[in-house]
């Protein structure tokens, strides 16, 4: 590995290429900023709009939504390749710090053959954070098991590689994400035993209005009900899995049904052949950027800690901007909101004229309050239960890198 440092010609650097950190850099270089973009990945896109990789199978546009958008914004970004966007594909940012005229941000280029990486400083006057989120696991006896997978790591498999990771699946956790991996993991030739939903429906009860004041998400939940009424994959609640079972990789896993608080039910018990499982307990935002700049952090509703921000996606940090899942999970139309308005942002604080019309531009401020109301109301109804502690046995691994054990816990 070689190392350099490169003084990064631009007013905004951007971190993360996603729905959120896409939207912010179209943002500013639409109102004249030039602008650099960095992102670990080979395409643009980030875990929503995840591409195969180099020399991967295809894996179909079907697996996407809202791909009209993602294209609109990739055509925005491409418009401005040649003049005011530094666009970093395959570098990944390791640290950043605060400077006297701003940040740099520090890099590792991976973007050319193996052996070549090179270490690089970019520097500006403003930073946008939109590193998105990563999912949440709880530990269940025989989570350790080769077969036993995260929710979003089946769907990466498929996004990327074009690969079911088994032909009998149970997708089990909480929340919504579980319906979408579900039906992929169906409409691939996988049999989806069963979805099982650890919280019941009534726990939306309390949010009528967030969830009639979006339509949208409605009707996109009344598409996978249809979805998983086509392909016959049961969708049980209060359920859970308690246990997965095989000797060198799982074979079968034990579903309960549980209470109100997450308690099993005792008799409940039932063991179903499987393969392959995806566990979801939610997302946990990738705030280790923050942290490093020493972001203010206020509690979340799922028990995460995340960014503060004002109604410009503002930190505390001047300078600084975060949109996106850092700032609380509310899934990709939030996260593309909240990239326009930290854009907006930056072009007023820089002394530039809005990108977005006034009218449009107070729109989307309705449009993101609407949508953290219903982000608030499923962090609400699907939480983690409180007593998921109560499934683990004394040899349960609580951490497998250091093979620990619940018990010496």
């Amino acid at each position: 590995m070689t190392s350099d440092t490169v003084d990064c010609a631009a007013d905004l650097i951007v971190v993360g290429g996603g729905p959120a950190g896409m939207a912010a850099a179209a943002t500013a270089l639409a109102g004249g900023l030039r602008v650099a973009l960095v992102d670990a990945g080979a395409s643009l896109g980030g875990q929503y709009w995840r591409h195969p990789a180099p020399g991967s199978v295809a894996a179909g546009d079907h697996l996407h939504h809202d791909l009209a958008t993602y294209r609109a914004l990739v055509a925005q970004l491409e418009s401005h390749r040649r003049d005011r966007l530094d666009l970093r594909l395959g570098h990944h940012v390791w640290t950043v710090t605060a400077t006297p005229d701003g940040f740099a941000v520090h890099v590792l280029d991976r973007s050319g053959p193996v052996g070549s990486e090179m270490a690089t400083t970019l520097h500006a006057t403003r930073l946008v954070l939109a590193t998105g989120a990563f999912d949440r696991q709880l530990p269940f006896p025989g989570w350790d098991l080769p077969g036993v997978f995260t929710a979003g790591g089946l769907q990466a498999l498929l996004k990327g590689n074009g690969v079911a990771a088994g032909s009998r699946v149970v997708v089990a956790g909480t929340g919504p994400f579980l319906l979408p991996v579900a039906t992929a993991m169906a409409d691939a030739g996988a049999r989806v035993v069963e979805v099982c939903e650890a919280n019941s429906p009534t726990r939306w009860a309390p949010h009528p209005g967030a969830v009639l004041r979006s339509p949208r998400k409605i009707a996109e939940g009344a598409s996978y009900a249809v979805a998983l009424a086509r392909h016959r994959i049961p969708l049980r609640t209060s359920t859970i899995i308690e246990a997965a079972h095989g000797v060198d990789r799982l074979e079968a896993v034990t579903l309960a049904s549980v209470d109100g608080a997450g308690r099993v039910r005792d008799g409940s018990q039932r063991r179903v052949a499987v393969d392959a499982v995806g566990v979801g307990w939610g997302f946990v935002p990738q705030l280790d950027l923050a942290v490093t700049l020493g972001c203010r952090l206020v509690a979340s509703e799922d028990g995460n800690r995340v960014v503060a921000v004002d109604e410009g996606q503002r930190s505390s940090i001047p300078g600084l901007l975060v949109a996106g899942e850092l700032t609380g999970v509310g899934g990709a139309a939030l996260a593309l909101r909240e990239g326009q308005l930290a854009g907006e942002s930056v072009l007023r604080d820089a002394g530039h004229s809005s990108a977005t019309p006034p009218s449009r531009l107070r729109a989307v401020s309705r449009e993101v309050l609407r949508l953290r109301a219903f982000a608030r109301a499923m962090r609400l109804a699907h939480p983690v239960p409180a007593a998921w502690t109560t499934w683990l046995s004394d040899d349960t691994l609580a951490c497998r890198c250091e093979e620990v054990p619940v018990g010496r816990v």
